[in-house]
């Protein structure tokens, strides 16, 4: 018989990775802890752990292990939930997003499950290969970016497409610049780039390249918020997707000058294969998907 007490114990250690950070928070010595988890994997007949550097990650075994003990734990909360009539079980959602990433779609994407009093959205930012990396270890539900991660035939990760933005020049009221044609504004106007390691600088490059321009680079930047910060300085005309300046052109602090058609900013979901996914995720899915149709 599996020991309840001891998935619970499990779990704290599955999500903060260390022995020493789950006894602090469960108030236990990391002796006692260690030895209980060491008896949970003895009855299960599988090491749930594995050490990478001063932290744990879970062995394929330890992601099952932690799947099961979600549905379980959610079950006995549904349960208390419905004998005492609370209704007030509340489901998490644990979301990853790129540092760069547009806030304004990142919280146009998660609109459906902001407010509901059933939900708790729990927001987390970092580069891709962190977020992935929890996304693996299950401590993350999905990831938005806009960098499709690499796949191969044993890769677990499952692409969604949710959006193709447009890219635009963007810039401060100028009456003089509204005229001009986007051969004239690239190659004349200062310009606000991403940095060249992005996906977006690499479309914009092979456009400036067909067109033999020569360019004014005033800034780079890789994240989103700061294009939009600099051009509402005035440093010059920013390529950026309007998405991510929405409010500003809304209110006409920013203007859009030019359509970049040949340039599209994707942006995905990316979610991990798992026996027992978590419900919000494809009803996030379908409500985005059918949103966008």
């Amino acid at each position: 018989m599996i020991n309840l007490h001891h998935l619970r114990l499990f779990r704290a250690v599955a999500r903060d990775g260390t022995l020493t950070g789950a006894a602090r928070s469960l108030n236990l010595s990391q002796s006692a802890l260690s030895a209980q988890i060491k008896t949970l994997e003895t009855s299960l007949g599988n090491d749930l752990f594995e050490r990478r550097g001063r932290g744990l990650v879970l062995t394929e075994a330890g992601r099952i292990a932690l799947d099961h003990a979600e549905a379980i734990f959610r079950t006995a909360d549904d349960l208390t939930a419905t004998l005492k009539h609370t209704g007030t079980t509340r489901r998490a959602l644990r979301v990853g997003s790129l540092a760069t990433l547009s806030r304004n779609f990142q919280i146009g994407f998660l609109e459906p499950l902001i407010g509901r009093p059933d939900v708790e959205v729990v927001l987390r930012s970092g580069s891709q290969g962190e977020l992935l990396r929890a996304l693996e270890a299950l401590s993350l539900d999905i990831v938005l970016t806009n960098l499709v991660p690499a796949r191969d035939a044993s890769s677990r990760y499952l692409i969604h497409n949710l959006s193709e933005q447009p890219v635009s020049l963007v810039g401060l009221p100028n009456p003089d610049l509204q005229a001009k044609g986007v051969a004239d504004l690239l190659g004349n106007e200062p310009l606000i780039l991403p940095t060249p390691e992005t996906a977006l600088r690499a479309s914009f490059d092979g456009l400036v390249e067909s067109l033999g321009l020569v360019l004014k680079i005033a800034a780079e930047a890789d994240d989103m918020a700061m294009l939009r910060l600099l051009a509402r300085t005035g440093a010059g005309l920013a390529v950026i997707p309007p998405i991510v300046v929405r409010d500003e052109l809304a209110s006409g602090r920013l203007v859009e000058y030019a359509r970049l058609d040949r340039i599209s900013e994707g942006f995905f979901a990316v979610t991990l294969q798992r026996r027992f996914p978590n419900p919000l995720v494809a009803e996030l899915l379908s409500v985005f998907s059918g949103a966008q149709e």
